[in-house]
């Protein structure tokens, strides 16, 4: 049952607690234990990472079954329907189209004192994209990881995700990958496929950045080799915060909130309402449409846990709650959602109008789907062409411009007590005959 609740303190208490629902006792457990698997594969390379797809998904590979063969990628293709092929390429399309739109572009200005000042920017040279198995098979994550890196012109993309028992990948998984410009394909996933990519093994190369979302155990592996290579985020489970209003219809509101806490049994969803009588509508409609539910129980548990309906008195003070809340995902499911949309500083996405349920920006819309979770909206963004690339700045200085600043420079370097930066202007600017030449001893 969703609980509902109009007490504005206690409100606030639920939401700080949702927010951090997973810095608990068992992180710092989990945490010790990724650090031994992520130690185990630097040391031991691809037979650690043999050993633990063994043990955790079941799989009993060798060295040369790590990656996927031409021949399999080839048999993808037979097993999926000309309809999903053909939504596959639609997102392709829509992704890239969007993501072109944001393709950072180097710069160079000339000033007229002989100053050149400039932005470089350049892609990494290897991306790692992990795509999470298990519960359901996710070819949109594919797409919404490897268009933005092929954009941004990586050369090469590589891609883990976990293996079945019987050690295959799933169709439409290896499809989207192709379709979407994967140029390497590895079955193994967890902490193992993130130290993998992070150090290198005997079979998987190492890569400059690692993007793509995953339980737990993942999420720390992130954390932990951050700084070998970079990483998107630490994203956390799932989330969804709707703002709705009396015009909402209690169905789809209802299937909105299930469609985020099927992903996860952590995954949130929240409903912040003006109408007292559309929260009770809505309880009640998400309790009809989780009988017969096909991921029944695990859905039931993140609505039991981190389910709510919020009333409020007003919008404005809905859009205050959800502020502090920073959503992975927001829905503005109100009469008037750009007016609303004022009140908005911190969401990952934003759904706008009745007629935009998340699942729209999930799969096909164009913006990504990979997004700040847990507050971090407050401060991140969502994964861009941005996140596979980085940039250098550009400076050049003639003699006469360096003369202009030279004193400026002077002083500050005395300040600092850096004498060497100031004689490395001073030399430049002053005449051989005007400095003092230290003697020969």
């Amino acid at each position: 049952m969703l609980r509902i609740i109009h007490q504005l303190t206690e409100v606030k208490t639920e939401l700080q607690r949702i927010c951090a629902r997973t810095h608990d006792d068992q992180v710092v457990h989990k945490e010790a234990t990724v650090r031994e698997i992520l130690h185990a594969v630097r040391r031991q390379g691809d037979q650690a990472v043999i050993q633990y797809t063994a043990d955790f998904d079941g799989a009993t590979l060798s060295a040369d079954r790590l990656r996927l063969s031409g021949a399999e990628l080839d048999a993808a293709y037979q097993q999926v329907s000309k309809g999903l092929l053909d939504a596959i390429r639609l997102a392709c399309k829509n992704v890239e189209a969007f993501h072109r739109q944001r393709l950072p572009q180097s710069w160079v200005r000339f000033e007229d004192n002989g100053v050149v000042l400039g932005k470089r920017y350049t892609p990494v040279d290897r991306a790692g994209l992990y795509v999470p198995g298990g519960r359901a098979a996710y070819p949109s994550t594919v797409i919404m990881n490897a268009i933005p890196a092929r954009v941004a012109g990586v050369p090469q993309v590589v891609m883990v995700t976990p293996p079945s028992q019987t050690g295959t990948v799933n169709s439409a998984v290896l499809v989207a990958a192709q379709e979407a410009g994967v140029t390497e394909i590895y079955r193994v996933g967890g902490a193992q496929a993130i130290g993998a990519l992070a150090y290198g093994t005997e079979t998987i190369p190492s890569v400059d950045v690692i993007t793509g979302p995953g339980n737990i155990y993942v999420t720390l592996a992130k954390k932990l080799v951050f700084g070998t290579v970079g990483i998107d985020s630490l994203a956390g489970p799932s989330e969804v915060l709707v703002i709705a209003d009396h015009t909402a219809n209690p169905a789809h509101v209802a299937a909105d909130l299930l469609a985020q806490a099927e992903h996860d049994p952590m995954a949130a969803a929240i409903l912040i309402t003006t109408s007292a009588p559309l929260a009770q509508r809505v309880a009640a409609e998400v309790d009809r449409q989780l009988i017969a539910h096909p991921r029944q129980t695990l859905t039931e548990k993140a609505i039991a846990n981190y389910g709510l309906a919020v009333v409020v008195d007003s919008l404005e003070m809905a859009a205050d709650l959800s502020n502090s809340f920073a959503p992975e995902h927001l829905q503005l499911e109100v009469a008037e959602p750009w007016d609303l949309l004022e009140h908005i500083r911190h969401a990952g996405a934003i759904f706008l109008g009745h007629s935009t349920p998340e699942a729209v920006g999930d799969y096909l819309a164009g913006p990504n789907h990979t997004l700040p979770t847990s507050g971090a909206a407050r401060y991140a963004s969502p994964l861009s062409t941005e996140t596979f690339m980085k940039h250098s700045s550009l400076i050049q200085y003639s003699t006469e411009a360096l003369q202009g600043v030279a004193g400026a420079i002077a002083l500050l370097t005395d300040a600092e007590g850096l004498p060497s930066h100031g004689d490395s202007v001073q030399r430049r600017v002053q005449p051989e005959s005007s400095r003092e030449e230290t003697p020969d001893i």
